[in-house]
């Protein structure tokens, strides 16, 4: 089983993955639902890093210190330099944003690695949207040195058009130059039902069709 596979398996064991009728905040009537909020423990959370590490490791994304963005990608930024240590030998540093900059104490918007200028960074997320926080941290990071953000690494990519007749991976890839790298896609998750991976044939028309309607190439 490929790591891809088995995240996807992971997924659904946490109940993050879900098969069902979901109405999205777009208003789109969706056959599944990701919500990355049901990871909970710390064996989760250990495992989850695990999943960040491999894609990073088999994308060969370079990295001197990954970058959580307040508040969801603190925890995955940090459980991911752990399993990049203990899995890889890979030891890299990490930082993340306040919501606002502290006026007293060490001071600064972030906590973590002081970042350099043309030092290489990957920013740690779970899902993406509309980009939004990627959109939020490309100035605060290049307003603290001017760092080489060598990519973005999220747990899965809907590859679902936006407003447009883009996707916010395709759109952040053209607007800032950045990749995103999915551990899986939409279409790993429809080749894991399809090859019971995971349960759910009964909704594989339902997803097949989603994705012809919605879904980019």
């Amino acid at each position: 089983m490929t790591y891809k596979e088995s995240f996807i398996q992971f997924m659904v064991e946490c109940g993050v993955l879900t098969f069902g009728e979901f109405t999205l905040k777009s208003g789109r009537k969706a056959p599944y639902f990701i919500n990355c909020g049901n990871y909970k423990t710390g064996a989760q959370l250990a495992k989850l890093g695990e999943y960040y590490a491999e894609c990073i490791h088999a994308n060969n994304i370079p990295v001197e210190t990954l970058f959580g963005p307040a508040y969801k990608g603190i925890p995955l930024a940090v459980s991911t330099v752990v399993a990049l240590s203990n899995k890889f030998g890979i030891d890299v540093n990490y930082c993340f944003d306040r919501k606002e900059a502290k006026d007293h104490g060490e001071g600064g918007m972030f906590v973590g690695k002081t970042l350099t200028d043309d030092e290489k960074v990957v920013i740690i997320d779970d899902v993406m949207t509309s980009g939004k926080a990627l959109r939020e941290s490309m100035p605060k990071l290049k307003g603290a040195a001017n760092v080489d953000v060598t990519g973005m690494v999220i747990t899965v990519d809907r590859m679902e058009r936006g407003t447009g007749e883009k996707s916010a991976v395709q759109e952040v890839k053209e607007e800032f130059g950045v990749t995103v790298y999915p551990i899986v896609t939409m279409e790993d998750i429809i080749d894991a039902i399809r090859n019971d991976i995971v349960p759910g044939k009964e909704y594989l028309d339902k997803m097949l069709a989603y994705r012809e309607e919605y879904g980019v190439k």
